[in-house]
């Protein structure tokens, strides 16, 4: 006796333009994140540090977002169907806060000669941990969360914000 196998399809995702409310800021967070930590680990020396540093921020935020993308794509496929473009348009649309959170950082270091900061990977950590707290905590109040929620999130993702200052100045760059 053959049995088959019915497969329960995946819930449709939400489509972030047309939800008025948006409330997931996964990508930013995870991209200031990733911002923040590029910055304390890179030593970058040369000719041209502060370029070499906007450029090495906003070629790792396109790359993690190529490669979400595809592991959202890949990972979300049913058996037998291939994968269109529409799907990966759509998921490149919704993963794209993760380059965006890394152009505030770069923008950071562009300009900071002339804010008169000695050293420019600084302000711009300074710069991803705030936005990493900023996109944490209005995400939760967006979603509704009480105001203890909201600030607990903010402290949460200062206190991870911290701890990639923390390893910026154990590696001393």
């Amino acid at each position: 006796m053959a049995t088959s196998r019915s497969r329960t399809p995946a819930p449709p995702e939400p489509d972030r333009e047309t939800d008025a409310r948006r409330t997931d800021y996964t990508g930013a967070v995870y991209g200031s994140m990733l911002a923040a930590s590029v910055i304390a680990a890179s030593g970058v020396e040369g000719a041209h540090p502060r370029l070499s540093l906007v450029l090495l921020l906003l070629v790792t935020g396109v790359v993690f977002w190529i490669a979400h993308v595809y592991a959202h794509v890949a990972g979300h496929r049913e058996a037998g169907r291939g994968i269109t473009w529409s799907q990966v348009r759509r998921v490149g649309r919704r993963e794209w806060p993760l380059v965006e959170a890394a152009a505030l950082p770069a923008l950071a270091v562009l300009v900071s000669p002339w804010l008169g900061t000695g050293d420019s990977a600084w302000l711009a950590l300074a710069v991803a941990v705030a936005q990493q707290v900023l996109w944490a905590t209005l995400g939760a109040h967006r979603a509704g969360a009480p105001p203890r929620q909201v600030a607990a999130e903010g402290a949460v993702n200062l206190l991870l914000g911290l701890v990639i200052v923390a390893a910026k100045v154990a590696v001393g760059h």
